[in-house]
């Protein structure tokens, strides 16, 4: 699923990286120029930096919706890792532990033998 939410997450920025390039804060920009005078004549300048203008604050939205819902998954596998992580240190306590009983009682057995 993170593979998934990254892989969108690139082709999202990708898009947005275009369609803010396509921009002219002054309003001409690239989209006057993509189909000469026919996009002019069909939607117009005007409309088509509104399209773009929608296509980036949805692509932006998106984009956000993307990056906490990858924040939320790679939370959810640190506390899975955090859980493995505690009870092998846990084991390991107590393995050193029945080691230090098994070298205090071992002596004292050959002492006495």
């Amino acid at each position: 699923m993170l593979t998934f939410i990254i892989v969108a997450s690139v082709f999202v920025c990708a898009l947005l990286v275009l369609i803010i390039l396509a921009q002219n804060s002054k309003g001409g920009g690239l989209s006057s120029q993509f189909g000469g005078s026919s996009t002019s004549q069909i939607i117009g300048v005007k409309k088509t930096g509104d399209l773009l203008e929608r296509l980036t604050w949805g692509f932006f939205i998106v984009l956000l919706a993307l990056t906490l819902s990858s924040n939320f998954i790679i939370g959810q596998n640190n506390s899975v890792g955090d859980t493995q992580e505690s009870s092998n240190i846990e084991a390991a306590a107590e393995k050193k532990s029945l080691q230090q009983n098994f070298s205090t009682v071992a002596p004292s057995d050959s002492a006495a033998n």
